[in-house]
């Protein structure tokens, strides 16, 4: 008997582990990789409900995040932050840095770094707002206020083709004309903006400095590459480093984990022997993390007479997705860290280079899954944007697949022929066809759609080899020009099912975030900084646009897991599109989808 996968025993006392048995080179015996494994219809516990660890005490509200630490003698921290990332600090008031020391406060200064700490957490914020209210900075010229569409298609750029998903070092292949046989030819212009994280709990990290040796507790997803770049950022060998994981709440993604930990650090490294808790504000959190790239696609296709799709093109532009402290030559890692910009000296971030693997980055969900007879695909990483990137759910996937499955719906107008039944022509794989199906089954099953309403669907195929995954949305658009979500469908293959109501949460909040980002939200700044600040300036989806959500799983036993963690997000935003083209008549091509984008596309058609 196996107990727990750890525990070897027998019907007598005797127990041993796998650990033990394989140090003693115990089994003999060659290992035959073609041994046929467990039927699906034996498994015990694979695919029975099973509470997820933890998630007791994340409703009963007593987890203990990283945040809630405690430590004797600690001293909370906040930073202080310049108007943006162009500025620099010319000076200090030193009769207020001296009243704050009197008062117990320590205002710890690295060049443009500059942070107070204080055992009170109520003392700190205070003194920390009014170090902030005399601080002196040089703004320079600004952040750049270029309409950020135009400029990742006129910016300096890394273009490479994409072939089967994989980036290739070649000449990009012209854009030729139309080919004979084209009997209509669309261009489309799709845009995503900046997104951010908005993690519910604001990043936060606690360091202790002592004997030249630090600890840092960190919600990072890259722990050593990580403490690889933090060691190159403070001079400290990596054996001197060490890093425990501690839970962020609501964290995900390359969001400001690494930034503060690097901020509790040199704090710490400041105010040794003590423990150093940091936390960003909300503000911190909304300016400075690393933003999901704004990014445009441009897609043409080209129909025949019969309205079949004889060739397609599909560019996309954007900023890095890549950024994460992955250490390197010259201190790659330690410059992507935010508060090397500000220490003395500064550190510049290296021009980021094109990510080559398959589906990756920008590339990702860039090649449809579709059977078209011709596709050119290119990808292009454009450099000199005025906004700080790296990886946000998804990465380029949501948006390339906003903009083929919406240049779908087009596509199938231009043709004539139900935007179902246009997709399933060029869908050979049968698992992808029946996702889409169930989703249709489920959406127009039998009701009658009432005036105002309007219904869409999308899908994908995350990276081309996870599951597969198509989104049904039922809509309206008020008089207010307010999308009122309804209804949802959404159907998922992801292999043999492990966990059913593990992956129907996991379809189901990557819908309800890609309708956030796709109905409200975007990153906006002007010359003196990034103007979205709190959750008013940066709305999101609330419990009052909610949809009734059905998810229909399409197990199949034996067959390899796929990750699903992303699958629905792509599918989302053009179901929401296509819905909205079907109510209202309008086609939105630029996220995201607010009244007042509503309203000039409205005003746009009558003109």
């Amino acid at each position: 008997d196996v107990d727990d996968g750890l525990i070897v025993s027998r019907d007598t006392n005797e127990t041993t582990t796998y650990w033990d048995l394989m140090g003693g080179g115990a089994f003999g015996i060659d290992i035959d990789p073609d041994i046929a494994g467990k039927p699906p219809a034996d498994y015990t516990r694979l695919g029975k409900p099973a509470a997820a660890r933890g998630m007791d005490r994340i409703v009963g509200g007593t987890m203990r995040f990283i945040h809630d630490m405690v430590e004797p003698g600690m001293l909370h921290a906040r930073l202080v932050r310049p108007p943006h990332y162009n500025a620099r600090m010319r000076g200090l008031d030193e009769a207020v840095v001296k009243r704050l020391s009197d008062d117990g406060l320590h205002v710890v200064r690295d060049g443009s770094f500059l942070a107070i700490a204080g055992e009170s957490e109520y003392a700190t914020v205070a003194g920390a707002e009014r170090l902030a209210a005399t601080a002196d900075w040089d703004a320079g010229p600004g952040l750049e206020e270029e309409d950020i569409f135009e400029r990742l298609l006129a910016r300096e750029r890394i273009s490479l083709p994409v072939v089967d998903g994989v980036p290739r070092k070649e000449p990009v292949p012209p854009l030729k004309a139309p080919p004979a046989g084209a009997a209509a030819t669309l261009n489309a212009r799709y845009c995503r903006p900046y997104h951010m994280h908005g993690s519910i709990g604001p990043s936060a990290a606690m360091a202790h400095y002592d004997d030249d040796a630090l600890t840092i507790w960190s919600h990072s997803q890259g722990i050593y590459l990580l403490r690889a770049a933090l060691s190159d950022a403070l001079d400290i060998e990596p054996d001197r480093l060490t890093i425990k994981h501690m839970p962020g709440a609501g964290c995900y993604g390359h969001n400001g984990a690494d930034d503060v930990a690097l901020d509790a650090a040199l704090i710490a490294r400041a105010l040794p022997g003590r423990h150093i808790l940091a936390k960003w504000t909300r503000e911190d959190e909304h300016c400075w993390e690393p933003y999901g790239p704004g990014m445009v696609m441009e897609l043409r296709a080209s129909l025949d007479e019969a309205g079949k799709v004889i060739d397609w093109s599909h560019e996309t532009y954007s900023d890095t997705h890549v950024q994460r402290p992955r250490a390197g030559p010259n201190k790659a890692g330690a410059a992507k860290l935010l508060a090397m910009r500000f220490t003395d000296p500064p550190m510049d971030p290296q021009p980021a280079q094109p990510s080559m693997g398959a589906h990756a980055g920008i590339h990702r969900n860039l090649d449809p899954l579709y059977d078209f007879p011709s596709k050119r695909l290119v990808k292009n990483l454009v450099r000199d944007m005025p906004l700080r990137t790296s990886s946000l759910r998804t990465l380029g996937a949501y948006a390339n697949v906003f903009a083929i499955e919406s240049f779908m719906d087009e596509l199938a107008a231009e043709a004539g022929i139900d935007p179902v039944k246009f997709r399933l022509g060029y869908l050979a794989d049968e698992r992808a066809r029946d996702v889409v199906k169930a989703v249709a089954s489920k959406l127009w099953a039998g009701t009658e759609k009432p005036a105002g309403v309007g219904r869409g669907i999308a899908f994908a195929r995350y990276k081309n080899v996870k599951t597969y995954a198509a989104v049904g949305i039922e809509l309206e658009v008020t008089d207010a020009a307010e999308v009122r979500l309804l209804r949802a469908v959404a159907a998922a293959d992801a292999g043999q099912i492990a966990d059913a109501d593990g992956l129907s949460a996991q379809l189901e909040g990557g819908l309800l975030q890609a309708a956030s980002w796709t109905l409200y939200e975007q990153v906006t700044f002007d010359r003196d900084g990034i103007t979205s600040r709190d959750w008013d300036s940066y709305p999101v989806l609330r419990f009052d646009n909610i949809p009734e959500i059905e998810t229909v799983l399409i197990n199949r036993p034996g067959a390899p897991f796929l990750g699903a963690g992303e699958a629905t997000a792509g599918p989302t935003a053009a179901a929401i599109a296509n819905a909205i083209a079907d109510a209202t008549g309008l086609r939105l091509r630029r996220l995201p989808f607010t009244p007042d984008a509503i309203r000039a596309a409205a005003m746009e058609e009558e003109t």
